[in-house]
């Protein structure tokens, strides 16, 4: 990776050109701010006058999936200062078991949380003295030098490519922050870039709210989820064990799942029926095995139920799934556009896509993408923070409605996970909006959450406090 040194002090119009992917992200997408409005201005070139991060860590009851499980999330905040004195502080949560599950398993729970925060702060100091003009071309010219410093410091030459992009999601963040208020614009609307806003065009007025439920969770919890309101539920399924194993206690699964809650009607599918979202998290190692999921579905009735299967294979698994009858999302796999595309040329018909994981810059890449190959997308969780949630419930609220759905889809499962989660509502700059509450499984996207952005440009005076140290 070239010195940090001679990076900074490259001219920027060099720093650009060296970066390939530039050509492709559309700069003539953003918006002419000096056509719209008086008050509006033509992006301005933001240079970096002070970098800083910090994280908190935040217990979790164990999640369990991918064979394994995460006990301990590690909450990041970068702070980035422009020469105009403003600041503004991007957060992320750390998801190293999701993003590279074989650095996960290399190390000690905390040690890869140390590895993904390392690359936070290598990509702060990049930055620190140069100039970007706007966010998603900074993410262009980050993204593979932290990737490869990310090989370098976990000794892992085949490092993940969402491991990198986790890594960069405070700093993402931070940068949006930071260009909205040097341009002047109050609203995330406003800030969409015109290459990306017709993947990003639709205003549903409501959004599911799913939860996620680990591997081994009783039939009988998430018959109790159905209950309360849920209508859509993540259901982990990749059980441990050996392969013959594990489709045993899948078939096993969706067996009592189906008698549990096989019957329930919701006014939000257009059949009228509880839709049934499996993630294998990558477990599956061929594609007969998932054949045999799919025909025990066959079997039972609860075949038309499934809405989704996300990520049945390895992302090594070249495997066409555009023949199985039932949707196939990409979640892990598609980590930047361009294997967003490669998916989708092997019969991959969903999206499930994570502002909150692989940056904003990134997710609305592939939201426009998918748009215009007509491929659906959903927002996915990470066990993030209610903040966070607020962010991906931006992306989920706006994009085109899922088939045979009426309303957004946006996991999101913090409130089962964190042992805080009270605590971290309160951290939210708008923590009473009315969008901010699961109501009989969905948030209501209303005037107010469009209006206020979902309050996700507005300071946390929880992360702020943070940084006090490091403000001139």
């Amino acid at each position: 990776m070239p010195d940090q040194t001679n990076l900074l002090n490259t001219p920027r119009r060099e720093f650009i050109k060296s970066s390939g992917a530039l050509l492709a992200l559309g700069l003539a997408g953003f918006p002419d701010l000096s056509s719209e409005s008086t008050s509006r201005r033509k992006p301005i070139t933001i240079r970096i006058k002070n970098v800083a991060s910090n994280f908190e860590r935040e217990p979790l009851t164990p999640y369990r999936f991918k064979g394994s499980a995460i006990t301990d999330s590690w909450q990041t905040a970068a702070l980035l200062q422009s020469e105009s004195g403003t600041h503004k502080i991007g957060i992320a949560t750390q998801g190293v078991l999701w993003s590279d599950s074989s650095v996960f398993a290399a190390h000690s729970e905390s040690a890869g949380n140390a590895l993904m925060y390392a690359m936070s702060e290598r990509a702060l100091q990049l930055m620190k003295g140069t100039s970007f003009t706007d966010p998603v071309e900074l993410l262009d010219r980050l993204l593979p030098e932290v990737l490869d410093y990310g090989k370098k410091i976990t000794r892992n030459p085949n490092l993940r490519k969402t491991f990198a992009l986790n890594a960069l999601v405070c700093v993402d963040n931070a940068a949006w922050l930071l260009y909205a208020h040097e341009n002047k614009l109050t609203r995330l609307d406003d800030m969409l870039p015109a290459a990306y806003r017709p993947g990003l065009s639709h205003r549903h007025e409501k959004v599911a709210s799913i939860p996620s439920f680990s591997v081994g969770t009783s039939a009988e919890r998430i018959k109790q989820a159905a209950d309360e309101g849920y209508f859509i539920m993540k259901l982990k399924t990749g059980s441990a064990g050996t392969q013959k194993e594990m489709i045993e206690k899948d078939i096993a699964f969706l067996t009592a799942v189906h008698k549990a809650i096989g019957h329930y009607e919701t006014p939000y599918t257009q059949n009228g029926k509880i839709p049934y979202y499996f993630d294998a998290n990558g477990r599956y190692e061929h594609k007969d095995t998932l054949m045999r999921f799919l025909d025990h579905a066959k079997k039972i009735g609860a075949f038309d139920q499934i809405a989704v299967i996300e990520e049945p294979f390895d992302e090594s698994n070249e495997t066409y799934v555009g023949d199985l009858g039932v949707r196939v999302a990409a979640d892990e796999s598609a980590h930047t556009v361009e294997d967003a595309a490669v998916k989708i040329e092997q019969g991959y018909s969903a999206i499930a896509v994570k502002a909150i994981a692989k940056t904003l810059s990134m997710t609305m890449k592939i939201t426009q993408l998918a748009y215009e190959k007509k491929v659906p997308c959903f927002c996915a969780d990470l066990t993030v923070n209610p903040i966070l949630v607020d962010w991906n419930k931006a992306v989920a609220a706006r994009l085109p409605p899922f088939p045979g759905m009426t309303v957004g889809l946006q996991e999101t499962n913090g409130h089962q996970y964190f042992k805080n989660w009270n605590t971290m509502m309160s951290y939210h700059p708008r923590a009473h909006g009315s969008w901010t509450k699961t109501q009989k499984g969905v948030y209501v996207t209303d005037k107010s959450f469009y209006e206020q952005s979902g309050g996700i440009l507005e300071p946390s005076a929880h992360y702020e406090k943070m940084f006090e140290a490091h403000l001139d």
